[in-house]
């Protein structure tokens, strides 16, 4: 494993006349022209093109997933069997949510208004809203882990700077101070809150993209999922069904996620980066080849993704070594580790944040014996 951090944060609670360290203009060394060679030598690869075949087949397995699904919940009937079920269909819209996600960063189709359709359409299917999702993942990808810019470590229950943790107080403190052991059971309602936050962008006042459409994609798809659930079998099971889905959906979007920048150096507002430093220093990929980009959704190549939006998934892998062999050259740390170590890095640096959210003047070393 290879790792770039910033010297370690302290470990106390943070003090409201002190500000965290994050990276600055002159915290990495510019590097000249590295993202125009890297990106000459990927072009020249053919790493760009699209791979309609690779999607194709991804489209008709999930068919078929959905086939499936559908069959086994007709056949089980009145059965807490149905859990199974339940639980595949919160595996299945995650797949189509990353086949979204690839869709909206021009991935699978020909033409820039196909994809945003067929994304508009595979997210509305999951139950999001497109035009929320793409205004806040546009905005993540031109800022990774920056202060003030990037809308994914803005705080939401979990404090992701130690300047949030500290504003913590009643309950949101109290989860704030456990929040990286808490972070997987959260996830059970990450999807939940998804559905929310899409919802509550589209009744918002002033102008939204796509608006009714999204609406109404939104409506017919819980339509479709949930007359089913509570007209067939016992409403206690069709609520389990229905929370079971959500939690599987929630905790396999937000673990998929979760590794690629969590944990990674956290960039200053006003630091002037270049393209190349800014999106490797704070990507970080998950090892495993074929089998983690399976389940991932090929965000498992986080630092390639955000450095090339727009590549296949299929061709992640060997851009991998073009920009490891360029990292190398240039002296450049690249990071990749496991999935489970991503998830140790997460926790920890989630429960570092979160002692921010203790008393701001309160001694760690007294606090710890009063407990005592």
């Amino acid at each position: 494993m290879v790792t770039t951090q910033l010297p370690e944060g302290r470990l106390g609670p943070l003090r409201k006349t002190s500000r965290p360290a994050y990276a600055t203009t002159d915290t990495f060394p510019k590097v000249a022209r590295a993202y125009t060679q890297v990106s000459q030598a990927v072009r020249e690869s053919g790493l760009l093109r699209r791979a309609g075949w690779f999607y194709a087949s991804v489209g008709a397995l999930l068919a078929v997933g959905f086939g499936g699904a559908i069959t086994g919940f007709v056949l089980l009937g009145d059965s807490w069997f149905q859990l199974l079920i339940a639980a595949a269909l919160g595996l299945l819209f995650t797949q189509v949510a990353f086949l979204a996600h690839e869709a909206a960063h021009r991935q699978i189709l020909s033409t820039g208004p196909a994809n945003d359709r067929l994304a508009r359409a595979l997210i509305g299917f999951v139950g999001m809203s497109y035009s929320w999702w793409d205004s806040k993942h546009t905005r993540h990808h031109a800022n990774p882990n920056r202060v003030g810019k990037d809308p994914d470590i803005e705080v939401d229950t979990i404090s992701f700077l130690e300047e949030d943790a500290a504003e913590a107080r009643g309950l949101r403190g109290m989860i704030t101070r456990r929040q990286g052991w808490l972070f997987f059971p959260l996830l059970t309602l990450e999807g939940l809150n998804l559905h929310y936050l899409g919802v509550k962008h589209l009744v918002s006042p002033g102008p939204v993209k796509q608006r009714w459409t999204e609406l109404g994609m939104i409506a017919a798809r819980f339509a479709l999922l949930l007359t089913p659930l509570f007209l067939f079998l016992p409403i206690g099971m069709a609520f389990a069904f229905l929370g079971v889905q959500l939690a599987v959906f929630g905790v396999y979007m937000g673990a998929s996620f979760a590794p690629n920048h969590k944990g990674m150096p956290v960039i200053a507002h006003d630091a002037k980066l270049d393209f190349f430093t800014k999106q490797v220093r704070t990507s970080r990929n998950v090892s495993g080849g074929w089998w983690a980009t399976i389940l991932m959704g090929g965000l498992n190549y986080q630092v390639e993704h955000h450095l090339f939006p727009s590549m296949p998934r299929p061709h992640l892998s060997k851009a991998r070594e073009i920009v490891r062999e360029h990292c190398a050259t240039l002296g450049v740390p690249y990071t990749e580790t496991t999935l489970w170590r991503s998830y140790g890095i997460v926790i920890a640096y989630l429960n570092r944040v979160g002692l921010a959210a203790g008393d701001p003047f309160e001694c760690p070393v007294t606090a710890q014996y009063r407990r005592a």
